[in-house]
């Protein structure tokens, strides 16, 4: 009679006991220490409500990396990517964030680099012509430079932080080609912006899969919400000036946060 029993109250304190364990393991996640490196793309430039301590880095609390926080509740949060961020900036500016314990990391850089926000200017300011040619010159330097400075980055990552998962995200279409807008620049322009953008990325894609990082790709949640769509989550020109061409917060909240959350 007893050994009857006891086994099924034993066996009931086993299911009780890995039930708790499954229920501790997302409260062990979120207990995590998360540093946010990168560019624009990372602070929430063109979001608006920015922190004040950040300066003239334009960090959101409506960022991609904040509303991850904010969900989540790690146990620590260093949110230190920086408008105009450069794959040197990140390495001299950023990497303190970095540590034994840090557990994630997410990161967007590169664009800065191959000189992405010059070639809009162009675009923008100096005609067709003058667009294809700058925006070739940052395609050029994106297939002949800029893998070489992105290993640098995150093999430093990698070399500070060696525990933390790493989620490099990369950059979106910015316009919808035969969209509902009839001003700004000429068709032939937007696909050539929006052909950087897949170079850009593709180069990201590659250099992340080397260092055995994981890739969110934005672009597909972007789609049909570029500019000049009936649903914008990118800013167009605008003031201020610097916020152009950034993601709004529509942009973060379903556009970004969605592809990190996924991979966090």
């Amino acid at each position: 009679m007893r050994s009857r029993s006891v086994l099924p109250m034993f066996g009931t304190v086993l299911l009780l006991a890995g039930s708790l364990l499954l229920a501790a393991s997302p409260a062990s996640a979120a207990g995590g220490r998360y540093v946010a490196l990168g560019d624009s793309y990372s602070s929430g430039e063109g979001t608006g409500d920015y922190i004040g301590s950040a300066g003239s880095c334009d960090r959101s609390n409506h960022a991609y990396p904040a509303l991850w926080a904010a969900a989540h509740a790690p146990s620590s949060f260093a949110f230190v990517a920086c408008s105009g961020a450069t794959t040197t900036d990140v390495i001299n500016n950023q990497f303190s964030a970095l540590n034994s314990s840090t557990t994630l990391v997410s990161i967007s850089v590169g664009g800065n680099d191959a000189g992405f926000a010059g070639a809009m200017q162009t675009c923008v300011l100096s005609g067709t012509d003058a667009c294809l040619t700058a925006v070739n010159n940052a395609k050029s330097f994106a297939n002949s430079k800029l893998p070489g400075l992105l290993d640098q980055v995150y093999a430093g990552i990698r070399n500070r932080a060696p525990s933390a998962r790493v989620v490099v995200l990369d950059y979106p279409h910015l316009y919808k080609i035969g969209g509902s807008c009839s001003f700004g620049i000429s068709d032939t322009s937007r696909s050539a912006i929006n052909g950087a953008a897949d170079t850009i990325d593709s180069v990201i894609a590659g250099r992340a899969a080397a260092a055995g990082f994981s890739f969110g790709d934005v672009r597909p949640n972007f789609t049909n919400h570029e500019i000049c769509s009936s649903d914008w989550w990118l800013n167009s020109t605008r003031i201020p000036v610097h916020e152009s061409y950034h993601p709004n917060s529509a942009g973060h909240t379903n556009g970004y946060l969605p592809v990190f959350a996924a991979r966090a």
